[in-house]
């Protein structure tokens, strides 16, 4: 089975690459790293005959290829964020792995994939795989913030370090160091960012990936979080969500 690699990182591509071969019967023709090496390719060369393809590349949503090419070949789409939109697609024939990937996880989608008898069948899948992760991925990329009475202005997400709770308000951060309020809960904001970029530390803080400066190890096993712009309080994640935090960083 001829296998291609769609992931920009450069560890998680070798770690796949040696987990293809040791599940067997797949031989990786070639690994690219992003929309526009994808499209190109497909428009050049014959399908293979499964893709495992990254959910976020390096120029975009791998989501964006499917609006300039047809793909007919069976995908399993790789990721390290298991939560919101990723939900529906266990519903679809056609399965996703959670990274950190390993040999039974790609045995197991094998399995199913084997399962689409026909051409038209894995077809279907994809089209309401990729519809189910649409539904669930219009997520926030700006907010129109009111300021000084009767005016608004607008911040993009990628703009914002953090959320947090301030005397029971809700306050947004830029890294310009800049705090606006906010009518939206913490819960609600976690529900409206993009997952892969935005993780709920705890009930007090919702950070961006980006605005982490450095980790502490802390006491009791917990992790104290340092952003690049000052936060009123410290942010402590509690050693039950070290592993999902840890996940989400891309570290395991």
């Amino acid at each position: 089975m001829k296998a291609l690699v769609i992931e920009d990182e450069v560890l998680a591509s070798k770690h796949l690459q040696l987990v293809l071969d040791e599940a067997g019967d797949i031989s990786v023709i070639a690994v690219i790293e992003s929309v526009r090496e994808t499209v190109k390719r497909f428009g050049k060369n014959p399908q293979p005959d499964i893709v495992f393809m990254d959910i976020h590349l390096s120029d975009g949503s791998a989501f964006e290829i499917f609006n300039q090419i047809r793909i007919t070949c069976p995908i399993v789409f790789t990721t390290a964020y298991d939560e919101y939109a990723l939900k529906a697609f266990k519903v679809n024939s056609i399965d996703y792995l959670l990274k950190p990937i390993e040999v039974n996880d790609v045995r197991d989608a094998l399995r199913k994939l084997r399962e689409l008898s026909a051409a038209d069948a894995t077809q279907l899948a994809i089209t309401n795989l990729i519809s189910s992760f649409k539904k669930g991925s219009k997520y926030k990329s700006h907010f129109l913030i009111p300021v000084k009475g009767d005016k608004l202005i607008p911040v993009q997400t990628e703009d914002l370090a953090c959320f947090y709770v301030d005397s029971g308000n809700i306050k947004a951060l830029t890294y310009e160091g800049r705090s606006y309020s906010l009518d939206f809960t913490l819960d609600e904001l976690t529900e409206l960012l993009d997952p892969a970029f935005f993780f709920r530390a705890n009930r007090q803080y919702l950070i961006s990936r980006k605005s982490i400066k450095d980790i502490d190890l802390w006491f009791n096993s917990r992790l104290s979080v340092n952003l690049k712009v000052p936060v009123p309080e410290k942010i402590v994640i509690s050693r039950g969500r070290i592993q999902e935090f840890r996940r989400w960083f891309g570290e395991e």
